[in-house]
């Protein structure tokens, strides 16, 4: 599904992304829309532009994963975004079999919620490209997800 398509229940001119989450103890891929709404931006250089206020993150890293990269299971290192810049990666919880493949670009935007606290396993991530993928991780100041509505559980 594109990230930014509409399923019924979506709020035209709200972000929707990937979240990787947890119910039960089992890490779960779902699809949320953010409660904050897109905004057009009025100043100068940047008049007529949509926006949409992502919340307060710190510390932000920026990672290049090699080529055909498999990560064991894992779990979030903390509640973060994750913007993957090129190439892909696949998510799968192994306890489920559910996945998603993230493709850098355009709709690259994620959710990592799956922590440790909340997961028994976690979950994997191959990046199955012959190229680098880039991705920045940008935790939450405060250690909280943003507002949102769940749209879809399931793979996406």
């Amino acid at each position: 599904m594109d990230p930014n398509q509409s399923s019924p229940s979506a709020k035209p001119n709200h972000l929707t992304l990937t979240a990787i989450s947890a119910k039960n103890g089992v890490s779960t891929i779902e699809r949320w829309q953010l409660q904050s709404p897109f905004a057009t931006a009025s100043e100068a250089g940047v008049s007529g532009v949509s926006f949409a206020q992502l919340g307060k993150t710190s510390a932000a890293s920026y990672a290049v994963i090699p080529p055909h990269y498999e990560s064991p299971p894992h779990h979030a290192p903390q509640l973060q975004y994750v913007c993957f810049l090129t190439g892909e990666a696949v998510i799968t919880i192994p306890e489920t079999g559910q996945s998603a493949t993230i493709k850098g670009g355009r709709h690259d935007l994620i959710i990592a919620a799956d922590t440790k606290d909340v997961s028994r396993v976690g979950h994997i991530t191959t990046y199955p490209n012959g190229e680098e993928t880039v991705a920045i991780s940008m935790p939450f100041a405060d250690g909280k997800v943003p507002e949102h509505v769940v749209l879809e559980d399931g793979a996406v």
